[in-house]
């Protein structure tokens, strides 16, 4: 179930949910259940590409074998400082090949500002496979607390 037909409460729309997931440089947090049956949370950089959210990580990280043994997993994107305000909810995650790296790149150039300093050229020179995590949210809420924060 995309974006366009996730359930969505709070304060924002649909269209005030993709703006602010456009312009939020605030890493995804990323939970989700292990094969142990402990919850994990990871930070991932994200991108919105249409109705979903897209997180690359590398092939071998227990994150992907967490969500190869259960796909259905819960994000937050929120900052940390005042005024608080976010967006939350819950996903199925489908993992594929990140082909020639693009979603790396991809993430790379939006948090960095681009793929030609030296940490992007480490990023995108690892020999470790990487995915990427396609996640379909199926609800979402948000929050603002700015009025509430003013002054």
């Amino acid at each position: 179930m995309p974006l366009s037909t996730a359930r969505i409460s709070g304060p924002l729309d649909r269209d005030g949910v993709a703006a602010f997931l456009d312009g939020a440089l605030i890493p995804l947090r990323l939970a989700c259940v292990a094969p142990s049956g402990w919850p994990i949370v990871v930070s991932l950089w994200f991108a919105r590409r249409g109705d979903e959210l897209v997180c690359a990580t590398q092939r071998s990280s227990s994150l992907v074998r967490a969500l190869e043994h259960e796909p259905r997993c819960a994000f937050e994107i929120a900052g940390e400082r005042p005024p608080y305000r976010g967006v939350r909810g819950r996903a199925h995650v489908a993992i594929e090949s990140d082909e020639g790296l693009a979603t790396l790149a991809e993430l790379v150039s939006r948090y960095l500002g681009g793929t030609e300093g030296s940490f992007a050229r480490w990023l995108l020179g690892r020999t470790s496979p990487e995915v990427v995590l396609r996640l379909d949210p199926v609800e979402v809420s948000s929050w603002d607390y700015s009025r509430r924060m003013q002054g």
